[in-house]
């Protein structure tokens, strides 16, 4: 019979089988925890010498060999999986998790007083506190990433701020909108992103550590000097929840999954802008790719990844909600698999947000096919329908009217502003010679003066509000933001 080893071996007359093992383990993935958990740990140690558990000097001792461990972890963030981290092959560690990892390191170098730190806590408190420290690291990392492309998007409004272009509805040419409009509208999405990952972040900074392992500790530790030395607002209010509770990480999955859905968005337009059949940008060298049969070809990959890594981040909201969804109370095994999903989520976020930056600063907008495209498809045509308006007719007359004028003029293979008024009047008499001045791409635009609309000084002001908003945030860190 073999003794079995581990945090948990005293109860148990058989080690655990290699396949459960293989199946149970978790350092394969939560060893990125380790940063935070050794934060969380000085914290505690701090906690226990004033619990009367530790002794002054014995707290000292402990929170050296931790920040050595610290330093460790630091320069090498795969240290806990041993011989893995230069070689790439599996972890050749013996631990469970890293917890346990950092445990081991600790009774290596401290005997018994190692085995003293995890005194009045348990592995389900430790781990909400590292997993809350870790997510709130990664979404302040996020923001950042998010400011960075937001700003990239506004260099672009600027860049071509006045620049006509077509605005579709249905992918059917609609209205003529400026491209400086359609660039706001994207910096609009990902600024409503950072909001919801703002406010998600104000969830996740609540301190679980001293809740146990569902019922609380019986050491009289401070929670609230704990939370405070961490950066954390306040404590959890109810142990059985603290140590269960994985909202936080569902919230920041959810929030990731609308950033990529935005993205794929911008993907999706920019495919679309690029081919052929619209040709009204061309993408930089530095984000596409060619064929390996076809020498013509310009591939958008960057964005056509950008658009298929939303279902993988959607897809990790969805799993984790699945995961969840039916755990009675407190912590189950099943929490393990919160982890996975977070870690991927963010890092693929990550990428997508930095790649998105690459593609908008080397997008190349052709702006004499913009233009064409913005005067193209009769697009013009509510113009005639306003004018009419304006010359006393309801506006579902007006409406009807000019769908005949367009009928008419799709006919005779002309636009609608190099018409006839003559040709119009035919239709409606009451069209006079002044209605092609109201149809040009100009007049188009300038008429949409309205807050929010796309004449250029709407969209000016629009561009400069934002700026002003980013600017802002560039100057205030995200953690100290309500």
């Amino acid at each position: 019979m073999t003794t079995p080893t581990g945090m948990w071996g005293g109860r148990f007359e058989e080690s655990a089988h290699p396949l459960f093992r293989a199946f149970n383990d978790s350092l394969a993935f939560d060893y990125r925890l380790a940063t935070q958990d050794l934060l969380a740990s000085i914290a505690w140690a701090d906690a226990i010498r004033g619990a009367g558990v530790v002794t002054t000097d014995e707290c000292s001792t402990l929170t050296r060999a931790m920040s050595d461990l610290l330093a460790e972890v630091r320069a090498n963030p795969r240290a806990p999986l041993g011989e893995s981290a230069s070689t790439g092959a599996p972890p050749t560690s013996i631990d469970e998790d890293v917890h346990s990892w950092i445990e081991r390191r600790l009774v290596e170098r401290l005997g018994s007083l190692g085995k003293k730190l995890h005194t009045g806590r348990s592995r389900n408190d430790e781990v909400a506190t590292a997993l809350r420290l870790w997510v709130r690291d990664e979404i302040d990392a996020r923001l950042s990433e998010m400011r960075a492309l937001r700003a990239s998007l506004l260099a672009l409004a600027t860049r071509e701020l006045d620049t006509p272009m077509p605005g579709y509805t249905h992918l059917q040419r609609a209205q003529p909108i400026v491209w400086g409009h359609w660039s706001l509208a994207y910096e609009q999405m990902l600024a409503r992103d950072a909001d919801r990952l703002r406010d998600a972040r104000r969830r996740v900074n609540v301190c679980p550590l001293g809740s146990g392992a569902l019922a609380g500790t019986t050491y009289p530790v401070d929670r609230r000097a704990i939370a405070a030395s961490l950066g954390f607002d306040s404590i959890t209010a109810n142990s059985l929840d603290a140590v269960s509770d994985r909202d936080f990480v569902v919230e920041s999955l959810g929030a990731l999954a609308l950033v990529a859905v935005h993205l794929s968005r911008l993907a999706e337009d920019l495919i679309i802008y690029s081919t052929g059949e619209f040709a009204l940008v061309s993408m930089s060298d530095r984000v596409t790719s060619g064929s390996s049969l076809m020498p013509q070809k310009k591939n958008p990959d960057a964005c056509e990844l950008l658009r298929a890594k939303a279902g993988r981040i959607i897809a990790a909201h969805a799993g984790l909600c699945t995961v969840i969804k039916g755990l009675p109370l407190a912590y189950n095994k099943d929490l393990q698999e919160d982890k996975e999903p977070i870690f991927d989520a963010m890092e693929q976020s990550s990428l997508c947000l930095r790649v998105a930056c690459v593609v908008i600063d080397g997008l190349r907008v052709d702006r004499s096919a913009c233009r064409a495209g913005a005067a193209g498809g009769y697009s013009n045509a509510t113009e005639l329908a306003d004018y009419l308006v304006s010359k006393g007719l309801p506006f579902r007359e007006a409406h009807d009217i000019t769908g005949r004028v367009v009928r008419e003029a799709i006919a005779l293979h002309v636009p609608l502003d190099r018409m006839s008024p003559d040709a119009m009047r035919a239709i409606e008499p009451r069209i006079g010679p002044d209605v092609l001045a109201g149809l040009t791409i100009e007049a188009c635009l300038t008429r949409r003066d309205i807050p929010g609309g796309t004449a250029i000084t709407r969209v000016t002001a629009a561009l400069s509000d934002a700026q002003r908003t980013l600017a802002a945030e560039f100057a205030v860190p995200p953690h100290s933001r309500a």
